[in-house]
């Protein structure tokens, strides 16, 4: 699995854009097949019938693969594909956009139409929270229940420092901590967790990884935003 992934966007994002009193209301959303795509393209058209235009752009799949647009009754070009060359320029995936035209009387030209729809999703885009997408791997830690507090917080520390995540953590016989780690990391987590336990506690790497999502600058316990098996 290739360590570089296409970002996409944590929640869906509403913006409207005025030019030449034509209306372009942007819907971003993210999605994760692109039949969900086709529902939001669907619920948007539904919501906004009496539009003169509900042109889109949708790219799935976790490198980006799979990519679709619609100029819904545009001149051939003019909104769907420059829609489209918007999310492929941010480098995202698992996204759709429709662009909502309410027609002000002025016509734009092809040059400007590309620009409109261009600039809608891309200033839509801009208040958008990126999430990224990084191949991490799974390493466990087991600990007397008197020490997991303090690993707990060692374990907080190293995730922040180290663009890891926290996973799932449970509590038995013993407390057991689960961390997601780029994989160049991993032996240096073993390492630490030796040297703060003076050689008593392993960090076991179990050979799992997952693409994991994490918004931009967010490393925190909770777990991942979502997870996609490798």
């Amino acid at each position: 699995m290739s360590a570089r992934h296409p970002a996409t966007i944590a929640r869906a994002v509403d913006h409207e854009l005025v030019i030449k009193k034509s209306r372009f209301i942007t819907h971003v959303a993210p999605v994760s097949l692109p039949e969900e795509a086709d529902a939001v393209i669907a619920a948007v058209k539904k919501r906004a019938w009496d539009a003169r235009h509900n042109c889109s752009a949708q790219v799935t799949g976790a490198l980006g693969e799979r990519a679709r647009s619609s100029d819904d009754g545009e001149p051939s070009g003019t909104a769907g594909v420059p829609m489209l060359e918007v999310l492929k320029r941010r480098e995202l995936t698992d996204v759709v956009a429709v662009v909502t035209r309410y027609f002000g009387g002025i016509k734009l030209g092809a040059g400007g139409l590309v620009r409109a729809y261009s600039s809608a999703v891309s200033e839509a885009l801009d208040l958008a929270t990126l999430v990224d997408r990084r191949v991490l791997a799974e390493v466990t830690i087991t600990v007397d229940h008197v020490d997991a507090g303090r690993f707990d917080n060692v374990l907080r520390d190293w995730v922040r420092a180290n663009d890891a995540v926290l996973g799932d953590s449970s509590y038995g016989a013993q407390a057991s901590f689960a961390v997601w780690a780029p994989p160049a990391a991993v032996s240096v987590l073993v390492g630490e967790i030796a040297e703060a336990s003076a050689g008593t506690v392993a960090a076991r790497a179990t050979g799992l990884e997952k693409l994991v999502d994490v918004p931009r600058g967010h490393c925190e316990h909770g777990g991942p935003v979502a997870s996609h098996s490798s």
